[in-house]
Formats: structure tokens, C-alpha cells, sequence
């Protein structure tokens, strides 16, 4: 029978972590559309760093408890609400799409960081690991770090799936988009069955991130 009193202190600590990990990347997302031209964001009142305009209730609040307690999965899972881009308002559709993918990761990178010296700051203020501040801040890097490769991931709608369609003919990027309503489901099968393959790269770049703020 599950430790559903550890269960519940592990999303305590996962909890703001993974709200910033998936709602930051919307906000930077928005930012970097909104600079290339591209008004719809601040039309659909998400041109915000408030985390709480971006949040789903389904998505980032019930699927996440649900793939952490019944699916078993390591992290706490889900996504923000999507944001509507008109790619029309670009004034280089490709290379701003480009940039638009690549601001995820980036957004993602920089989070892990400020999580960092979190626990830096408080290593300092005299807390340790046993704290929930200090854990808040490590589960922070973490969730980072494992949002961040999973991003980087060459699957339909995440942002590496667009950086590999930017590079493909546009018959054959047509096709690889068609993957895009079952990317969710692989993600998850990821998870499962080859964990590695998000696991590992998270790891190295967790301890990327925790020798360069010097933890």
C-alpha cells in the first residue's frame, strides 16, 4: 500500500517547482512572440509572469497528482494552457519560429539556475538538506532540468520537435507534425518503459547547474 503521508509531502515540495517549470516557459514563450510582433498573447491577457494566468486547471493542478499517486511516475507531470501564436505577425516565419522553440529550453535553464542559488542562499542562511526550503530548491533543479531535456525532445508539439521540423523539407515536416496529438501519451511511455532517456540527461544537467552556482 502506498506512503500516501510521503506521497503528499513529496508534491509539497514538487508543487511550486513544477508551476514555475511549466508556467515560466509559457510566460517566455509570450515574451519572445509578443517581441517578434506578433500581438495575440497580450490580446488574450497572458502577456504576464504570473504564473496563475497560465496555469490549467486540468492540466497543471488534476493530471499531474493523478500521474505522480496513480500512474507512479518519479515527478509530478503535466503542462500549462497553451498559448495561441500567430506566426502571421512574423516577419521571418521560420527563423522566428526557430526562436520561439529555442526559448523554452532557455526559459527552463534559467529556472534551474535561480533554484540553484536558492538552495545556495539557504546553505548559507545555515538551513540543510533536511529542510523544505533546501528540498524545494533541489526538487526545483530537478524538475527544471528533467523539463528542460523533455523539451528538448524530438517529439510533435514539444519545442524540439519544432527544432527538428525547422531543419526538415516541408513535405517531410508536414508528416512529422501529424505526431503531434499523440505526444503527451509518448512522453508518458517515455517515462515508463525508457526512463533513461529522460533520466539520464536530466541528471547531467542538474549537476551542470549545481557545479556552475557552486552548491
Amino acid at each position: 500500500m502506498p506512503d500516501y503521508s510521503m506521497k503528499l509531502y513529496q508534491v509539497s515540495i514538487m508543487a511550486l517547482p513544477f508551476l514555475l517549470a511549466v508556467t515560466m516557459r509559457e510566460a517566455l514563450r509570450g515574451f519572445v512572440a509578443h517581441k517578434l510582433g506578433d500581438p495575440t498573447v497580450e490580446r488574450s491577457g497572458r502577456l504576464s509572469a504570473n504564473p496563475l494566468v497560465h496555469a490549467d486547471p486540468i492540466w497543471t493542478g488534476v493530471v499531474p497528482i493523478v500521474a505522480f499517486v496513480v500512474l507512479n511516475l518519479p515527478i509530478l507531470f503535466g503542462q500549462a494552457k497553451p498559448l495561441q501564436i500567430d506566426a502571421r505577425h512574423f516577419k521571418n516565419i521560420r527563423r522566428d519560429l526557430l526562436l520561439l522553440a529555442v526559448s523554452g529550453p532557455i526559459s527552463l535553464f534559467l529556472l534551474a539556475i535561480f533554484w540553484a542559488y536558492i538552495v545556495r542562499f539557504s546553505a548559507a542562511y545555515g538551513l540543510t538538506d533536511q529542510d523544505w526550503v533546501v528540498q524545494t530548491g533541489i526538487a526545483g533543479i530537478y524538475l527544471s532540468s528533467i523539463f528542460c531535456i523533455i523539451g528538448l525532445l524530438p517529439i510533435p508539439p514539444l519545442d524540439g520537435g519544432k527544432i527538428l521540423e525547422h531543419f526538415l523539407p516541408p513535405a517531410v515536416g508536414e508528416s512529422f507534425r501529424s505526431v503531434e496529438p499523440y505526444g503527451f501519451f509518448i512522453i508518458i511511455g517515455l517515462f515508463i518503459f525508457f526512463p533513461a532517456i529522460i533520466v539520464v540527461p536530466s541528471e547531467f544537467l542538474f549537476r551542470l547547474v549545481v557545479a556552475m552556482v557552486g552548491i
